[in-house]
């Protein structure tokens, strides 16, 4: 039982958008079932109703597609950089609510936004400055640094 549990806690966020997922899915599948059933209908209204819902699952596949390997690539450069030893280390001072302090984070980032600077084709500095940007609490900048690694690393494979 204390394997079960420890195997959960290791894998908890797998879990979560495995089970996410599967409930995206089975909305996708009732959805182009539902468009189908209008688009079989004799009514004009039902048919452009369908033909409109046809799109939700089509562009939720695709959605989902893009993410999925989004997170696999992440995954991916996270264990090569864990095998290099070059994962940025969490040592940043935190709040006692668990968040990271503002400061700390703004002045870490400054030498991975450097070190980007300096390496704008290495992967490995757009990873670290995601890092960053999401310790910072830039969620947005933190994502869209991370596609750069992701193209960059995909390149370079």
């Amino acid at each position: 039982m204390h394997g079960l549990a420890a195997g959960f806690r290791k894998n908890r966020t797998k879990i979560w958008v495995a089970a996410v997922t599967l409930l995206l899915v089975f909305y996708l599948v009732v959805s182009f079932q539902r468009s189908l059933l209008l688009l079989s209908d004799a009514n004009l209204t039902a048919k452009a109703i369908g033909a409109a819902y046809l799109v939700l699952p089509i562009v939720g596949a695709w959605a989902l597609i893009r993410e999925l390997m989004f997170g696999a690539r992440t995954e991916q450069m996270a264990k090569v950089l864990e095998a290099e030893g070059g994962l940025p280390v969490d040592e940043l001072p935190r709040t006692p609510g668990g968040r990271i302090v503002r400061a700390a984070a703004d002045a870490e980032f400054e030498k991975y936004r450097a070190e980007a600077e300096a390496a704008p084709d290495d992967w490995r500095s757009w990873f670290r400055l995601s890092c960053a940007y999401d310790a910072a609490g830039d969620r947005k900048r933190a994502r869209a640094s991370m596609r750069d690694a992701v193209k960059l690393f995909t390149a370079a494979s």
